[in-house]
């Protein structure tokens, strides 16, 4: 008479070579994050607790680190009113070209982000066809704080689109059409109904947005200026260092990035756990 497996036996075998799998995780990991973070926090400590703060807080470093994390913060909140007008359009109305819409948003993947950069740069330019009526209008948008945000706002738009059509597919007309047949209006219906269950799909793709755009390279380096103390962003001082074998310098400022940003998405994760919990509530 054969007996059943033990609960525990069940769960001990659900994924046959966990050791093994576990172990390549782990190793591959290591090699692709863990190890290259710890060499960066290790070049960073050879300053010195002293020199590696004189390092980072540089009127030129935090002036360079206040531009790339505000630009990159307020592309990110741009981003999600308009990713979430998007994709509701791509879900909820059949609009002639959708299919060529549909993969225009994907262009910032397949394209460099140098050429995006250059060709953002030459059509706002003050020359350019977009920048020269602007400019005639009084707007400057290249070589200023405005240019680096249009530039990330390209880069990071995706993000938030793709995190929320799967939501809004699955969430389907049913809630509302529901919650219009109870006297709703159309604008309660959005707020009180559509709108929250979103929450976390909308942080989701700010979280996203805002961690590519913030280290942003190839796109801003030519739209940006490069001016210290107004629109010189950290990467580039980081790229600058390493050019002058500051090895050490570029790593603290580095290190500076990656304690911000990883403070910033924690503080978001937390909040998109937080409204998971309340919508599954």
């Amino acid at each position: 008479m054969t007996t059943l497996p033990s609960r525990r036996q069940a769960r001990r075998h659900v994924l046959p070579g966990l050791p093994l799998t576990l172990g390549y995780a782990t190793l591959y990991l290591s090699l692709i994050v863990l190890i290259p973070l710890a060499a960066l926090i290790l070049k960073a400590a050879t300053l010195g607790a002293d020199g590696f703060l004189d390092a980072v807080t540089s009127p030129r470093v935090l002036a360079a680190l206040r531009v790339s994390f505000f630009t990159a913060l307020a592309a990110s909140l741009i981003n999600v009113p308009i990713g979430l007008i998007i994709a509701w359009t791509l879900t909820r109305y059949r609009v002639p070209g959708r299919r060529l819409i549909d993969a225009l948003i994907d262009l910032p993947f397949a394209l460099p982000t140098a050429v995006a950069g250059i060709t953002l740069t030459t059509l706002l330019a003050p020359n350019g066809w977009l920048g020269a009526p602007l400019a005639e209008a009084g707007i400057r948008v290249a070589y200023t704080p405005l240019g680096i945000i249009v530039a990330l706002t390209f880069i990071g738009l995706p993000f938030v689109v793709r995190s929320l059509q799967p939501v809004l597919e699955d969430l389907g007309p049913e809630p509302e059409e529901a919650a219009r047949s109870l006297g709703a209006t159309p604008t309660q219906t959005f707020w009180r109904v559509t709108l929250p269950a979103l929450y976390p799909a909308l942080l989701s793709g700010f979280t996203l947005a805002l961690a590519r755009t913030v280290g942003e390279y190839g796109s801003v380096v030519f739209i940006s200026g490069n001016l210290p103390f107004k629109t010189e962003i950290a990467p580039l001082l980081i790229v600058g260092k390493l050019e002058q074998y500051d090895y050490a310098g570029a790593a603290a400022v580095a290190v500076a990035m990656l304690v911000i940003s990883v403070a910033l998405l924690l503080a978001a994760n937390t909040a998109q756990a937080r409204l998971s919990r309340r919508g599954e509530r």
